[in-house]
C-alpha cells in the first residue's frame, strides 16, 4: 500500500507566512472622540457668554395719553338729615299726649307733646295772687307816702316861718323819709311778683311742645303715660326728634393730609350702600374747622376733619343712618399727560438706587451705630439727619422704552385720579413707559436695562 503524495503548500511551515495590514478603525473612533470633545467645550463656552449677558427683565408698557384728571379725595360715612331737633322738655312731669308716632310728618307749629300742667297751674294762680297781694299793698303804702308827703311840705312852711321847732320838723322829714322808702319796698315787691308770675307762666306754657319746624318725627322714645324729667338748666329727656328728611347730607371723617384739598363747594359723587349701582350728585356744604383725634399718644393715633356733604339729589328717598362713600373731586386738570401711577417710582438722584435699597443702608446704619446714654442721642440725631438726605436725594422717574431697553426719565409730576398721574415735564403724549411688573420698576430696571415686552392685561377701559 502506497501513502499519498504532499501538496507543495501543504509542506511548508506555519511561521513563514506573512502578517496581516493594521486595520484603520481604531483611528476613526479617535477623531471621533475628539469632535465630541470640541463640540462640548464649545456649548460649554456658548453657555458661559449667554449667562455673562445681562437677562433681559420682563415688562409691559402703555402710551402715556393726553386726558382730563380729576383729583378725588375718597371717605366713607352715615347719612343724616341737615337739620334734626332733638325734642326734650324743660319741666318735669307726666305725658299725657302724644299726637304723632315716629314716621309722621308735622308743620312748625303744631302739638307734639303735652305734659299734665296741674302742679304748674296751681304755681300760677298762686303767683296771681301774690302779684294782687303785692300791688293792694302798694297802693296802700303809696297813701301813706302821699300824707307824710302833705304834711312834710306844710311842716317845712312852719318851720321857716319858726312856728314849730327844729325837732318837730326833723320829725316831719322822718316820716315822709320813711313813706317813701316804705313805697320803694312795695313798688319792688309788685316787680318781684310779677317776675315770679311770668316764671309760673312759661312754666305752664312749656308743659305743652310745640313742632320748632316742617319735618317729620324720626325718632320717638316715650310714651304716653311715662314720667319725664326736665331743667332749666341741663338737658331733660328726650322724647322725640324732628328731622327735615328732605334735605340730607353725608357726614365723613377726612385725613389730615387730605383735608388741605378740599374747599366749600366742591363737587362729589355719593354711592349709597342701600342703592348699589348708582350715584348721587352731592357738594361739600361745610368743613370741621376743629380736629377730632381717635387714639391719642398711641401708634394708632389719627386726626381727621368731619366734612358735611348736601346731596342734590331727590328723586330717591334716603333714610338717616345709612352707609355712604363719597368721593370728592378736589381739582381738575384738562388735557394733561398721564400716565399709569404704578408707572412712576423713586430712585435716588446721585445712583440708580432704589427705595428699598435706601431703607436697608438706613437699617444697616441702625445697627451699627447703636448705643447708650449721649451716643445714642447723637446717633438719633445723625439718622435724623440721613433720612433727611436720602429724601432730598430722592426723585421720581418713570421707565421710557427706546426699542429693547429703557431710559429711566426724571418726571415732575401733578394730581392723580384713580388709574393715572399727571406728568408736567419729562414724558411725552405717545412715549412708550413701562407699567410692569410692580417689582421691575421699583427694584430690578436701571437706566439702560434689556427689557423684553409683554402684552399688557386686558382690564376695563381707562376712564
Amino acid at each position: 500500500m502506497t501513502a499519498p503524495a504532499r501538496s507543495p503548500d501543504a509542506a511548508a511551515p506555519v511561521a513563514s507566512r506573512p502578517a496581516p495590514p493594521p486595520r484603520k478603525k481604531s483611528r476613526k473612533w479617535l477623531w471621533l472622540f475628539l469632535a465630541g470633545i470640541g463640540l462640548l467645550g464649545l456649548l460649554v463656552a456658548l453657555a458661559v457668554m449667554k449667562n455673562a449677558q445681562p437677562r433681559a427683565s420682563r415688562v409691559t408698557v402703555e402710551k402715556a395719553i393726553v386726558k382730563t384728571i380729576t383729583q378725588v379725595v375718597s371717605a366713607t360715612g352715615k347719612i343724616q338729615p341737615e337739620v334734626e331737633v332733638k325734642i326734650a322738655p324743660e319741666v318735669a312731669g307726666e305725658i299725657i299726649e302724644l299726637p304723632f308716632r315716629e314716621g309722621a310728618d308735622v308743620k312748625k307749629g303744631e302739638l307734639l307733646v303735652r305734659i299734665k300742667p296741674d302742679a304748674y297751674r296751681y304755681q300760677f294762680e298762686q303767683r296771681e295772687a301774690d302779684l294782687a297781694a303785692a300791688r293792694a299793698s302798694a297802693l296802700e303804702t303809696e297813701v301813706r307816702f302821699q300824707k307824710a308827703e302833705e304834711d312834710f311840705k306844710r311842716d317845712e312852711s312852719l318851720h321857716k316861718q319858726n312856728l314849730i321847732s327844729d325837732f318837730e320838723f326833723a320829725t316831719a322829714r322822718a316820716d315822709y323819709e320813711m313813706a317813701r322808702a316804705s313805697l320803694d319796698s312795695a313798688i319792688a315787691n309788685i316787680r318781684r311778683a310779677e317776675g315770679l308770675l311770668n316764671q309760673a307762666r312759661d312754666q305752664l306754657d312749656k308743659t305743652t311742645i310745640y313742632a320748632p319746624i316742617d319735618g317729620t318725627v324720626s325718632s320717638l322714645t316715650s310714651e304716653v303715660g311715662e314720667r319725664v324729667v326736665g331743667t332749666g338748666q341741663f338737658a331733660g329727656t328726650e322724647i322725640m326728634r324732628v328731622a327735615d328728611l328732605a334735605n340730607m347730607e353725608v357726614r365723613v371723617n377726612i385725613n389730615e393730609n387730605d383735608i388741605v384739598n378740599v374747599k366749600i363747594d366742591d363737587r362729589a359723587m355719593i354711592a349709597i350702600d342701600a342703592f348699589p349701582g348708582r350715584k348721587f350728585e352731592a357738594i361739600v356744604k361745610e368743613i370741621g374747622s376743629a380736629a377730632q383725634t381717635t387714639g391719642a399718644n398711641t401708634q394708632e393715633e389719627v386726626t381727621n376733619f368731619q366734612v358735611k356733604i348736601r346731596i342734590l339729589d331727590k328723586s330717591v328717598p334716603i333714610r338717616s343712618g345709612m352707609s355712604a362713600n363719597a368721593d370728592i373731586e378736589t381739582r381738575t386738570v384738562a388735557n394733561a399727560v398721564a400716565v399709569p401711577i404704578q408707572s412712576v417710582t423713586v430712585r435716588a438722584r446721585d445712583t440708580a438706587r432704589t427705595l428699598d435699597q435706601l431703607a436697608d443702608a438706613r437699617a444697616k446704619a441702625e445697627t451699627e451705630n447703636k448705643g447708650e446714654g449721649a451716643a445714642t442721642a447723637v446717633n438719633t440725631r445723625a439718622d435724623a439727619q440721613r433720612r433727611r438726605d436720602d429724601r432730598d436725594n430722592l426723585q421720581r422717574v418713570v421707565f421710557v422704552r427706546h426699542g429693547a431697553t429703557v431710559k429711566m426719565v426724571p418726571v415732575e409730576t401733578g394730581i392723580a385720579d384713580t388709574a393715572h398721574i399727571e406728568i408736567k415735564s419729562g414724558v411725552r403724549e405717545g412715549d412708550e413707559v413701562v407699567s410692569g411688573s410692580y417689582a421691575a420698576i421699583t427694584r430690578i430696571l436701571a437706566d439702560g436695562a434689556s427689557v423684553l415686552v409683554e402684552p399688557a392685561k386686558k382690564g376695563p377701559p381707562a376712564k
